[in-house]
C-alpha cells in the first residue's frame, strides 16, 4: 500500500521539511514553457485555440531556445501571465521597460 506523501512528510523533522519546501519553492520559480503550461492546466491544444494557431505550433515554441521577446509575452499571457524582463547584477536587479510598447500593442490586439 502506497503512503501519502502528508503521512511521509509528518514524520520528517522540521529541519528536513523546510530543506523540502526550499527546494520546492526553487522547483516551482523556474521550469520549461510546457511544465508551466502543464503546471496551469493547459493541454497544447487549449492553448492553440487561445493564440489561433494550430496545436503543432504550440509543441514546436515549447521546444525553441530562442524566440522573439513578443513571441514569449503572447505565450504567457495566453496562459494568464504577465512576462516582464528583468537583468540581474551584482550590485540589483533592473526591469528593462523599452518593451512597454509591445505591453499596449497587446492590449490593442486582445
Amino acid at each position: 500500500m502506497a503512503n501519502k506523501f502528508s503521512n511521509l512528510r509528518e514524520k520528517m523533522s522540521l529541519e528536513s521539511q523546510a530543506r523540502v519546501e526550499v527546494k520546492a519553492r526553487v522547483l516551482l520559480a523556474e521550469m520549461p514553457l510546457n511544465e508551466l503550461r502543464q503546471a496551469r492546466g493547459l493541454s497544447q491544444k487549449v492553448l492553440a485555440e487561445i493564440l489561433n494557431v494550430q496545436q503543432p505550433s504550440i509543441a514546436k515554441m515549447e521546444r525553441r531556445t530562442d524566440m522573439y521577446l513578443s513571441t514569449l509575452r503572447s505565450h504567457i499571457e495566453a496562459m494568464g501571465g504577465h512576462l516582464d524582463l528583468v537583468a540581474r547584477f551584482p550590485e540589483g536587479d533592473v526591469k528593462i521597460s523599452n518593451f512597454s510598447d509591445l505591453e499596449a500593442e497587446s492590449a490593442k490586439r486582445a
